[in-house]
C-alpha cells in the first residue's frame, strides 16, 4: 500500500495502518536525528519524540507534500529540540572501528563515514543544523528558515560557512596526516647508515 492509502486509512481508524506506516518510516527518523544530533542516545530520543508528534497531529497532515517528507520535517524539528535541549553537552566518541572488515572498500566507506561525523560534530551547533538540513535532508532554504526561525540570508551564510569549515577541517585533517607520514618517512630515512 502507498503511504497516502495508509493515512487515509490510519485517519479512519485503522491501527494496523498507522503501525505500517510508522514502521515503514522509523528508520529514516532515527537517521535524520542521528545526523543532526551526531549521537545515537539523543537520535533515539528525538525520533520517539517524532513518532509521538506524529500520531498526535496525522489529523492535521493535509497532504500537500507527502507523508515522507512531513514526517520527515517532524523528525527535523525533534532532534533540533533535542540538540536545543543538549546544548553543549560534550559527547563521547565511542571510537568503534571495523578491525575485521569483511572488505577493504567497506571499511574506507566506513571510515570516510565515521570521519565526516566527526567532522559534522565539531561544526558550531548553529551551521551543523543548516548543513545537515541542507545537504543532507535537502530541504530548500525557505524551509530552512522556517525550522530555524532566521531570514533566509541567514540560512544561505550559515551553509557557505558551515561547508567552508568542513571543508577546512576535513582538509585540515588530510594535510596533517600526511604531513605526519612524510615526518615520520623522513625521519626513518635519515636514522639509515
Amino acid at each position: 500500500m502507498t503511504d497516502t492509502e495508509l493515512v487515509d486509512q490510519a485517519k479512519r481508524g485503522d491501527r494496523s495502518a498507522f503501525e505500517s506506516l510508522l514502521r515503514r518510516h522509523h528508520p529514516r527518523l532515527v537517521s535524520i536525528c542521528s545526523r543532526i544530533l551526531g549521537n545515537r542516545a539523543d537520535a533515539d530520543d528525538a525520533a520517539q519524540n517524532a513518532l509521538i508528534s506524529i500520531v498526535r497531529n496525522l489529523e492535521s497532515f493535509d497532504g500537500r507534500s507527502s507523508f515522507g517528507t512531513w514526517a520527515h520535517r517532524i523528525a527535523a524539528n525533534a532532534a533540533l529540540d533535542e540538540l536545543r535541549r543538549t546544548r553543549r553537552r560534550p559527547t563521547p566518541d565511542d571510537g568503534r572501528r571495523l578491525d575485521h572488515a569483511p572488505s577493504r572498500d567497506l571499511a574506507a566507506v566506513v571510515d570516510a563515514r565515521l570521519t565526516l561525523r566527526t567532522h559534522l560534530a565539531e561544526l558550531p551547533e548553529d551551521f551543523r543544523e543548516a548543513v545537515v538540513l541542507r545537504d543532507v535532508l535537502d530541504l530548500e532554504y525557505e524551509e530552512i528558515a522556517s525550522l530555524l526561525g532566521v531570514p533566509i540570508g541567514t540560512v544561505r551564510s550559515r551553509i557557505a560557512r558551515g561547508r567552508a569549515r568542513l571543508a577546512e577541517s576535513i582538509d585540515g585533517g588530510n594535510l596533517r596526516a600526511h604531513d605526519e607520514r612524510q615526518t615520520q618517512a623522513d625521519e626513518a630515512g635519515s636514522n639509515m647508515p
